[in-house]
């Protein structure tokens, strides 16, 4: 479960000639290039670029612009130097390719979009030298330095050999970054690289005990972390009736698994974060089309990104008790799966119609919140799924749909989003919707039945505002941007990791 990740290291002082010489001809060297202004048309140069073209005693703001660099957030031009015959070149012993990375309008995205168009570019160096962060505002260091993590992002590998490595070993940020703050962005960043390498793993290899033993390794040495796995025989004691009804038409069975980070001093009542954990959805019964299955490897992605958020609690000693609780499952068929039209007894009591069981997510997280909210008596309760296919088709890929019951925590979770880079959009609980989950047999249809009532992403999330209760409650729907068809920026193909890192910003504001 390693990521390789480069280095990091911070050097203090200005981008001297022999700081340089240190590093040699094989590094490489970015700089930050700005778009040109409106009133005089020229590209304008960041820290660091004036004291480079000191010590490689060249213009280098003009060797930018004749490389065609126009300083947008994101854009990385590359240039070597030569060599010239005869008498050594000024650039003699030097990093001997020069990067001028674009940061744009500098902003948060704007930076860990630099961050990660210098990752990719240097792919097979060995260092990277770079004053993208020399001003040392923490609002460009954090993001530039997750763009480089993220961006250097390899998912698991499961071939002969060692398998491809970090583009860049190594990257030092040369002038007044705080270590502090590239500590916490490598926490950060670290977060979804734990969640895009989970939800990356091929099904054959990861079924509900193989992720339970995974979350047992994640978390050792992290002191404050107790991990609990519960076993399908301790679900039918408790009459988690939800999660064994998913999990019933798998070979391999259910598990409940919370992940406490519970540090000395903590006070008050919890924190609890659910996360939906199908480590393959095939629909079940009501079977889904082939294309649709291909990425349903990642559709336990709710449940990696809140295992990653709260050991980056725990890493980061934040001092508020912390609790994921992760419902485990594969949504399988087979003789024993349940059945459209079944009627299951949930662990609050409540009665649920079964209407298709390719909406097993719902059923996993509505057992497993309202067995969070009576075994610890949270202050706010927080699910996060790869829920439905509504959320992606009304908000598209880079979005996800967000549902709360309080306004302070919807805008509290809005705000650590745009901090992480992971866009929330606030959807609405739309009373005249309700009605839509009315059963003739039972308490509740698990899935909308009125032809005229459209939303279901709304829907889904008004089944499981029921088993929230009266807790504060948040429910992203994150089906959209958990998955990407290419790598663009920070972004990876496949398993983004969306909400990880968002889920561990938002933490950060709670302590």
């Amino acid at each position: 479960m390693a990521q390789a990740s480069p280095e990091l290291d911070v050097r203090p002082g200005p981008l001297s000639r022999d700081l340089l010489a240190e590093f040699g001809p094989s590094a490489v060297l970015a700089l930050p290039i700005a778009p040109a202004r409106p009133d005089d048309g020229e590209l304008q140069p960041r820290a660091g670029v004036a004291d480079a073209a000191a010590a490689y005693e060249v213009d280098l703001y003009d060797l930018a612009a004749r490389s065609g660099s126009t300083g947008a957030a994101g854009e990385a031009v590359a240039v070597t130097l030569p060599a010239l015959t005869g008498a050594p070149t000024p650039w003699h012993g030097l990093p001997g390719r020069i990067v001028f990375v674009g940061v744009g309008d500098e902003s948060a995205v704007a930076m860990r979009r630099a961050g990660a168009a210098a990752a990719r570019i240097v792919a097979g160096t060995q260092t990277l030298v770079t004053s993208l962060a020399a001003d040392g505002v923490d609002d460009q260091v954090r993001p530039l330095v997750e763009g480089v993590l993220l961006a250097s992002y390899r998912p698991p590998w499961t071939g002969t050999g060692t398998g491809p490595s970090a583009p860049v070993n190594r990257v030092t940020l040369v002038g007044d970054a705080d270590p502090g703050e590239v500590a916490q962005a490598q926490i950060a960043a670290g977060t979804t690289l734990l969640t895009r390498t989970l939800a990356a793993t091929p099904s054959n290899l990861k079924n509900p005990q193989w992720l339970a033993d995974q979350v047992r390794t994640l978390a050792r040495g992290t002191r404050s972390v107790k991990v609990t796995v519960r076993t399908e025989a301790w679900l039918a004691k408790q009459g988690l009736n939800g999660i064994l009804a998913v999990g019933r038409g798998s070979a391999t069975p259910p598990r409940l698994v919370t992940v406490d980070h519970n540090p000395a001093g903590a006070t008050g009542d919890p924190v609890v974060l659910v996360g939906k954990g199908i480590s393959f959805d095939s629909g079940g019964i009501s079977i889904k089309p082939r294309d649709a299955m291909i990425a349903m490897k990642t559709d336990m992605a709710g449940a990696a990104a809140v295992l990653g958020a709260v050991l980056g609690a725990a890493r980061a000693e934040l001092p508020v008790r912390v609790i994921g609780v992760l419902p485990l499952a594969e949504n399988a068929f087979s003789g024993d799966s349940y059945r459209p039209g079944d009627v299951l007894r949930m662990v609050d009591g409540t009665t649920v119609e079964i209407g298709n069981t390719d909406a097993e997510g719902r059923m996993v997280l509505a057992d497993a919140m309202a067995w969070a909210r009576r075994e610890y008596e949270p202050r706010v309760l927080v699910d996060i799924a790869t829920l439905t296919g509504a959320a992606s088709l009304g908000l598209g890929r880079r979005h996800g749909a967000l549902y709360a019951t309080r306004d302070d925590l919807r805008d509290a979770l809005v705000a650590a989003g745009d901090r992480a880079g992971e866009t929330l959009w606030p959807m609405p609980l739309v009373e005249e919707y309700r009605h839509a989950l009315d059963s003739a047999i039972a308490d509740l249809s698990h899935i909308g039945t009125d032809p005229h009532t459209s939303g279901g992403s709304i829907t889904a999330a008004l089944f499981l505002q029921h088993f929230a209760g009266q807790t504060p409650w948040a429910h992203l729907d994150i089906a959209g941007p958990a998955r990407s068809a290419k790598a663009e920026h920070e972004i990876s193909e496949g398993a983004t990791g969306f909400g990880a890192r968002l889920l561990f910003r938002w933490l950060q504001t709670l302590s």
